[in-house]
């Protein structure tokens, strides 16, 4: 930076005049004998004579980008900055660019001590005959100061006094520099100057201007090449050639060559050479942030965004989101992160052959490491872009009424941790039965747990409000009704059913009467707990204790009465389920998903805060039970054969892995499927995000499987084989297990009185037609083995069926089924009313 004194007339301004010559008289005194310096301008700095003036440059860590990388180390997703700029030892830089740049910005900067008494003379006299600051009297070792002190300034009078043209700011820099030629060697100011100089076109430091104008790195750089390097610093905007106009800089890059001859840096055939060609620029801008990815892999946006967010939530960056983004920008870390490219590269390939970007039903993945909590790809049929103007109107017509653009293809809406409209995640359907049966296993509910399930059960606990509706059958007396699901099949989801073949065939009256038996509040701890968050102010309300005042109704949200839960009506994003589920094949252990492998600092050292974050919420034999359950709904067979067919069309085939997972389907136009491996969880959804249950208009029933499996045996590549292990008996059974006796068409005395003799309790509730006489016993649940001293419910059979009966367990007009009493057994309480739903 020049000094410009404030009235260009030498010879007309006495001030210019006194100053001109005190500076002169400073340089000569101060490189001869500093002691006694022009006591009256170290005045006017702040200090009573020149030695007086501050000599310790504090000199703070000056911003450097942070690179992001995939999970080889090696390939650059993007990098965050504020001024692009990645240190390099003067090992690295070519003594070609060391000469440019001491030739043509200080060329006596290994003969002076800071501050070079010719240099300011020669300026004085070139600015004297000019009227104008022509030539500027700075070092590079002042240059260097100028910049740590700009780079050290907090406030904005610190800024200015940093910069402004005055004498007094030239007597700071002189002292300060004087005073670092004494601490520093000459190749270490170097080192530092070209690190820290601002070259144009968004790169500071000699590593991104090198990169900026030639993509190569400096120790690459030829003669010309670090010429016009070299040329840029004295005025980066005049010289930056990268708008286009190469004329400017091309005389600039021949005067330093002129500057290198005259230094005895290069010969002049060397410098005609050089300057007979053309400028050759190769163009290369430092990515910045995630809309600059490689435009190839646009799809990583997404998982750049990911990272970002997760970032500014870290408080190990700092106290506050803007801190943290701060850090990151200029902290010159190193992040290594998780997304694994060919993981990526299969599941963008699935996905775009099932459906094409410019459809607006996205098709989207997550992949989950369980155990670490790494997130190893996210892919959807979008563009991540936040140019949207070329976007189809709105799929909402009241939306598309009013122009407003749908969010696809280009958006960079986060559809793995929101909802097309940021609201946070969809329904998802019968995936959420995985949650119940957990809840059930950890509250002593076994595997053999059977019911009776017909086409359509009503509720014994829970209500459906007060709105008629499908699900709504028979008020209450306050008014409201009672409960009734439906299951989606009358043949291949109606009958008995224990815990593998009700999840495997995905029987809704199943899972209602499971929530009854456990109690849908602990179903919402199991949610919890496994990292499920409650995005809508309706679900949080009925996730939270207590009753919630709703315009237009009185609205009960206490947990213990949602029974809808256990099918699904819960918002929940395609992040959190995939990583619940890998939570239960990490046997239990909840690991915090992240998109980090490591980070190291500036100077390399490994930063502890993108360590997977883990703890065990459920028990392993808990999680070895429901893996083994959801093997079924795949088709492959649980551990103790228990499995009866699937919903997963054809099977899940993952070469030689045990797999297990569940398919879901809502209500409002979501398909889903989420499963794992040992090694790999995901979860895959298929849903029109900005127009959810009204415009499911083209959807297909197998996109979302077909993708699971492909990108499912790709994520396994790599990895060792890992067998699901078999749960325990207690699991299977209950604690402390024993044979129930036969009962089949016993009389009701004679079936208590075997129960008794085999060290169960028992009840007795009425059932349905069976093959038994009517009055006798049909059916025990649960079955086979039970818990010792556990109470075993006798089914009593209302008689024999009819041949020509429907077999669909409901009754004649294709209501409800019978209204059973319910058997109060833990841990339920009988005395429950009704909660509202």
């Amino acid at each position: 930076m020049k000094w410009m004194p404030r009235d260009r007339s030498l010879l007309n301004n006495v001030t210019s005049l006194v100053v001109c010559g005190l500076l002169a008289g400073l340089v000569v005194a101060a490189a001869a004998f500093p002691a006694i310096a022009v006591s009256g301008l170290a005045v006017k700095a702040g200090a009573e004579s020149f030695e007086d003036l501050p000599n310790e440059l504090r000199v703070e860590p000056i911003p450097q980008l942070t690179s992001v990388y995939a999970n080889d180390g090696k390939t650059l997703i993007t990098s965050f900055y504020d001024e692009s700029r990645q240190p390099v030892a003067l090992a690295d830089v070519p003594q070609v660019m060391q000469d440019a740049i001491i030739s043509v910005e200080d060329s006596r900067f290994y003969e002076h001590n800071g501050v070079d008494p010719r240099g300011v003379v020669r300026a004085l006299l070139a600015n004297s005959s000019d009227g104008e600051v022509s030539e500027g009297a700075s070092t590079l070792t002042m240059q260097y100061v100028r910049n740590v002190l700009k780079y050290n300034a907090q406030t904005d009078e610190e800024i200015f006094e940093a910069t402004e043209d005055t004498p007094e700011r030239k007597i700071r820099e002189m002292r300060y520099a004087m005073a670092i030629e004494k601490e520093l060697d000459k190749p270490e100011i170097l080192e530092r100057y070209l690190n820290i100089a601002f070259f144009g076109n968004r790169a500071y430091g000699i590593y991104a201007a090198s990169q900026s104008y030639f993509s190569k790195k400096p120790k690459d750089l030829e003669l010309g090449e670090a010429a016009f390097i070299a040329g840029l610093v004295q005025a980066p905007g005049a010289y930056d050639p990268s708008a286009g106009d190469k004329k400017a800089a091309t005389d600039r890059r021949n005067h330093v060559l002129d500057r290198m001859v005259a230094n005895g840096k290069i010969t002049q055939a060397q410098s005609d050479e050089e300057k007979a060609k053309e400028l050759d620029l190769k163009l290369k801008a430092q990515p910045s942030e995630c809309v600059e990815v490689p435009k190839k892999h646009n799809d990583w946006g997404f998982f750049c965004d990911f990272l970002k967010d997760w970032w500014s939530k870290n408080a190990a960056f700092g106290a506050e989101p803007a801190d943290r983004l701060a850090k990151l920008k200029q902290g010159g870390y190193k992040i290594v992160t998780s997304l694994d490219p060919q993981v990526q590269k299969t599941a963008m390939k699935t996905i775009l052959e099932q459906e094409q970007k410019e459809s607006h039903l996205a098709l989207g993945t997550v992949v989950i490491e369980p155990g670490t909590g790494r997130v190893r790809s996210m892919a959807v049929n979008r563009k991540y872009s936040l140019d949207t103007s070329g976007n189809p109107l709105h799929s909402n017509p009241a939306l598309a009424a009013k122009d407003v653009k749908g969010t696809y293809p280009n958006t960079t809406v986060p559809l793995f941790t929101t909802d097309g409209n940021g609201n946070g995640g969809f329904q998802i359907g019968s995936t959420a039965k995985f949650f119940t049966m957990i809840a059930a296993l950890e509250n002593g509910i076994p595997l053999t747990q059977a019911f009776q399930s017909p086409y359509q059960y009503k509720s014994k606990i829970y209500s459906a409000g007060y709105q008629a509706g499908d699900s709504a059958c028979d008020r209450l007396p306050d008014g409201s009704y009672h409960w009734c699901p439906h299951n989606d099949s009358r043949g291949f989801q109606t009958g008995k059913f224990n815990m593998w073949s009700g999840f495997g065939r995905s029987v809704n009256t199943y899972f209602v009467q499971l929530i009854e038996r456990v109690g849908a509040d602990k179903v919402v701890d199991t949610w919890e707990k496994m990292g499920v968050t409650w995005h809508n102010v309706d679900d949080r309300e009925r996730a939270t204790p207590g009753c919630q005042d709703q315009e237009g109704e009185d609205f009960c949200g206490e947990p213990v009465g949602w029974g809808t839960l256990t099918l699904g009506v819960a918002a929940t994003t395609p992040m959190e389920v995939a990583n619940a589920y890998a939570t239960i094949a990490a046997e239990g252990t909840y690991c915090e998903p992240t998109p980090i492998q490591s980070i190291t600092d500036r100077n390399g050292n490994p930063v502890t805060a993108g360590d997977p974050k883990c703890q065990p919420v459920i028990s392993k034999d808990v999680a070895r039970a429901a893996t083994d359950a959801a093997r079924c709904p795949i088709g492959q067979n649980s551990s103790t054969s228990k499995c009866d067919q699937g919903t997963f069309p054809g099977g899940l085939q993952v070469g030689d892995r045990d797999v297990a997972g569940k398919t879901g389907t809502t209500d409002n136009g979501s398909l889903w499927f989420a499963g794992f491996t040992g090694n790999n969880a995901l979860a895959t959804f298929h849903t029109d995000p900005d127009y959810l249950g009204k415009s499911s208009i083209g959807m297909r029933g197998s996109p979302h499987y077909i993708v699971s499996e492909d990108i499912l045996n790709a994520a396994e590549e790599g990895y060792d084989k890992k067998d699901f292990k078999k749960p325990s008996e207690a699991m299977i059974y209950g604690k402390n297990p024993r044979d129930v006796p036969s009962v089949s068409c016993d009389s009701v005395e004679d079936a208590k009185d075997k129960m008794d003799r085999a060290g169960f309790k028992s009840e007795v509730v009425q059932g349905e037609r069976s093959d038994c006489p009517k009055g006798t016993v049909y059916w025990t649940n649960p079955d086979g083995r039970a818990a010792e001293g556990s109470t075993i419910t006798l089914y009593v059979s209302a008689g024999q069926k009819k041949d020509d009966s429907s077999d669909d367990n409901d009754d004649d007009n294709g209501g409800p089924g019978p209204d059973l009493p319910w058997p109060c057994l833990p841990p339920n309480d009988c005395d429950d009313k009704p909660g509202r739903n």
